[in-house]
């Protein structure tokens, strides 16, 4: 399987909480992924999304302005 890239976008409590729970999922789901966090707010506006937290894996804009439930998390990372 190819490695997957991951975009956490956002700073703020909801963002940061976002990053752990996906960390944790590829962890758990033994994925190969480059999670990367985007705190600039210049670099957020270039991705035409309208509130935070926001995941975009492998370029595909997953999830904006929530938390992701634990049964997305499976279902995007391949551990359902």
């Amino acid at each position: 399987m190819a490695k997957i890239h991951v975009k956490v976008l956002g700073e703020t409590g909801k963002c940061i909480k976002v990053e752990k729970l996906v960390r944790d999922m590829v962890s758990r789901a033994g994925v190969e992924a480059e999670i990367e966090t985007i705190s600039d707010t210049m670099e957020i506006n270039g991705y035409c999304i309208f509130g935070t937290p926001a995941v975009i894996i492998d370029d595909e804009v997953k999830c904006v302005g929530k938390v992701p439930n634990r049964d997305d998390l499976r279902h995007w990372f391949g551990s359902d």
